[in-house]
């Protein structure tokens, strides 16, 4: 598959660095883009070397590359995941802003009728990201929020990692082995 794979300024960076990785080691295409505010985040809450893991992509394009090759409804690719994506990046989608590439992408998404997967990360939700939500959604895109399940009994933070990215490559179809699926045979009473 080619998958589009952005990562805006929200909390949650590791979402979208597990996303890449996983992608790739998958042997999957990656055409990255990675917002301003996702490199200030990076600094923060990845202690690792992100150029290094940001290299892991296919393709990296630039933010203010509104003409790149994936800005475009020709473009063959496979969706879209925005991981994490910002109030700010929803906020963009849902009233069809595109002021740079993440955005415009995530535009030619809906109109071309392919899977949009927005990583959402934040809470409280206000009732203004909730009407952007509902608006995306009613445009075509899956609102996946970080909200990892614990019938699985993680036992640390990558295992509530790999259970979100696991969850968005589901809606794409592709194999993996990050989490076991729910099985009630299994569970406890």
């Amino acid at each position: 598959m080619k998958i589009i794979l952005a990562i805006t300024g929200a909390s949650g960076i590791q979402y979208g660095l597990k996303s890449l990785e996983t992608l790739v080691k998958l042997k999957h295409e990656v055409h990255l883009v990675v917002s301003d505010g996702a490199k200030k985040v990076m600094q923060i809450e990845y202690t690792g070397d992100y150029n290094a893991l940001l290299d892991l992509a296919h393709y990296n394009y630039d933010l203010k590359d509104i003409g790149a090759s994936i800005a475009s409804g020709t473009h063959k690719n496979d969706g879209m995941i925005i991981s994490p994506c910002s109030m700010k990046t929803l906020a963009a989608i849902s009233s069809g802003y595109t002021q740079n590439l993440i955005q415009r992408c995530a535009d030619c998404i809906l109109k071309e009728e392919r899977k949009l997967v927005l990583i959402l990360r934040e809470t409280p939700l206000s009732t203004i990201h909730i009407r952007n939500m509902l608006t995306a959604k009613n445009a075509g895109a899956t609102i996946l929020p970080a909200s990892p399940g614990f019938y699985y009994k993680p036992k640390t933070i990558d295992d509530i990692i790999n259970f979100i990215v696991g969850k968005t490559l589901n809606i794409f179809g592709i194999e993996h082995s990050l989490f076991q699926p729910w099985d009630p045979k299994k569970s406890k009473a």
